[in-house]
C-alpha cells in the first residue's frame, strides 16, 4: 500500500494537520502492518446494525442490516483532481455517493489508540462529531446516536492467508461502546 499526494489533501483524522495525521496512521501500522486499512464488516442482528471497521483508521455503524457488497464499496469522501465541472467521474473502482437518509449514513468513528498484548490487539475508535440526522425510520427503537466509542479486539498473532478477509462478532452494543471481536472466519461463513 503506498498513500500518495499528502501534501496535497485534507489531514485524513479530524483535528490533526497532515503530519500529526500520518505519525497517527503510522502507530496502527507499527503495532499491525499486515492489518492495515483492511476492511471488515459484521452484523449485530439484535439491533438491526452494520459495522464496517478499516482497521487502524475508521469504524462505521449503520443503523440496519447492510448486504457486504454494498459496504465494500467506499464512500465517496474524496474528489479528482480536476477543478472543471464535469459529470460524475469514474473510478478504476466502485464507489458510492454519501446518503443524507438516517438509515444508509453512518455514524463515523476515527481511530483514537492501539494498544497491544501478548494476545490481543485493541483497537479504540472515537465519536469526533454527531451525525446529525434523525433515527432511522426503519430501526427507530434501536438508534447509535449514544455510541461514543467502539472498541475493536484482534488477534496479536499472525494470520495464516492474507488473502482472505477476517471476520468479526459484536460482543456489546449498549452503553457508550460498542465491542467487536475480530476472528478468522468460518469455513462456511459467507463473506462475499
Amino acid at each position: 500500500m503506498s498513500l500518495h499526494h499528502f501534501d496535497k489533501v485534507d489531514p485524513i483524522f479530524p483535528n490533526m494537520d497532515r503530519f500529526e495525521s500520518t505519525r497517527h496512521l503510522m502507530k496502527a501500522a507499527a503495532v499491525d502492518q499486515f492489518r492495515m486499512l483492511q476492511q471488515t464488516i459484521c452484523h449485530h442482528r439484535q439491533s438491526n446494525w452494520s459495522f464496517s471497521i478499516s482497521w487502524g483508521y475508521s469504524a462505521h455503524i449503520y443503523e440496519k442490516i447492510m448486504p457486504r457488497s454494498y459496504l465494500q464499496n467506499p464512500i465517496e469522501t474524496f474528489k479528482t483532481w480536476s477543478s472543471t465541472p464535469r459529470p460524475r467521474p469514474h473510478y478504476m473502482f466502485n464507489t458510492r455517493l454519501p446518503s443524507d437518509d438516517p438509515c444508509e449514513a453512518p455514524h463515523v468513528f476515527f481511530l483514537e489508540r492501539v494498544e497491544r498484548t501478548s494476545m490481543e490487539i485493541l483497537t479504540t475508535y472515537s465519536r469526533v462529531w454527531s451525525r446529525g440526522l434523525p433515527r432511522c425510520w426503519r430501526n427507530a427503537s434501536h438508534n447509535a446516536d449514544f455510541i461514543s466509542e467502539v472498541h475493536v479486539f484482534s488477534p496479536a498473532t499472525k494470520r495464516k492467508e492474507m488473502d482472505r478477509c477476517e471476520c468479526c462478532d459484536v460482543v456489546r452494543a449498549n452503553g457508550t461502546r460498542a465491542e467487536l471481536k475480530f476472528r478468522e472466519c468460518l469455513i462456511n461463513e459467507i463473506i462475499a
